[in-house]
């Protein structure tokens, strides 16, 4: 299982967004660009980058925040935020992205997804995000009437290579809830379940590296916070581990 260290950036800091809000992000103290240099020195396998302005807003608004990123870390980048046009999944590819994730635009322009997918095959993801089952869009502000599974599973035929899963319950609900529901789409698909912000603690990584189809695990505030340690959670990743709440 793949650890993906995330930097979610507005208005050029990086922010963590509890409940999915965007009215009070809290800003981390450390900038996107040291908190890329310090995943990248860890180990990370590839960082994940946001563009929050942009998954509100559309379009690029910390594109010369993050092609710093790019240009300046020795790991792959995937980047997600306010794509949504063909020429913006060019231009980042053209900046050096490593992969980049589709939100709104998966569930609004399919034939966008499709295009994307032929021209770059096997780097275009899918990031669907969920309050209850339903998939909210928009920057997470506008719920649709999609099931999330169900619209994971039509999106298997476009040729995305893989599904990031964000579940917007997780900071209200008990941890095994997430848990449960990342295991449910993981079990409905044939390509890989990235898990986004499903990781509290150590234990978490060691849980879902054995959860069905989970391919891998994007974690942001648990590696600003100290609560995981990355170094930890890659080793985690790719070893045989008890999580302690299961001992």
């Amino acid at each position: 299982m793949y650890i993906y260290p995330t930097i979610e950036i507005m208005d050029g800091k990086a922010v963590d967004r509890v409940d999915g809000s965007h009215e009070t992000p809290a800003a981390f103290e450390m900038s996107p660009i040291d908190a890329a240099r310090k995943f990248a020195a860890a180990g990370a396998d590839c960082l994940h980058v946001v563009d929050v302005d942009g998954t509100l807003q559309g379009g690029r608004h910390n594109a010369d925040l993050i092609c710093e990123i790019i240009d300046n870390v020795a790991v792959p980048v995937q980047v997600a935020g306010g794509i949504r046009t063909t020429s913006s999944v060019h231009w980042w590819f053209e900046r050096g992205a490593y992969r980049v994730c589709l939100g709104t635009a998966a569930v609004k322009d399919r034939s966008l997804v499709r295009e994307a997918c032929a021209a770059f095959p096997e780097r275009i993801l899918a990031t669907i995000a969920s309050r209850g089952t339903k998939v909210v869009i928009e920057g997470w502000r506008e719920e649709t009437s999609f099931d999330a599974i169900e619209l994971a599973t039509s999106l298997e035929e476009t040729g995305i290579v893989e599904i990031v899963y964000v579940d917007l319950d997780r900071d209200k609900n008990p941890q095994e809830h997430s848990l449960v529901k990342t295991m449910n789409m993981g079990e409905a698909l044939g390509i890989p379940v990235i898990s986004s912000g499903t990781v509290k603690t150590l234990d978490d990584v060691a849980i879902l590296k054995y959860l069905p189809n989970i391919g891998g695990a994007i974690i942001g505030r648990a590696l600003f916070s100290g609560s995981v340690d990355l170094e930890a959670a890659l080793v985690t990743s790719r070893v045989s581990y008890t999580p302690s709440r299961l001992i």
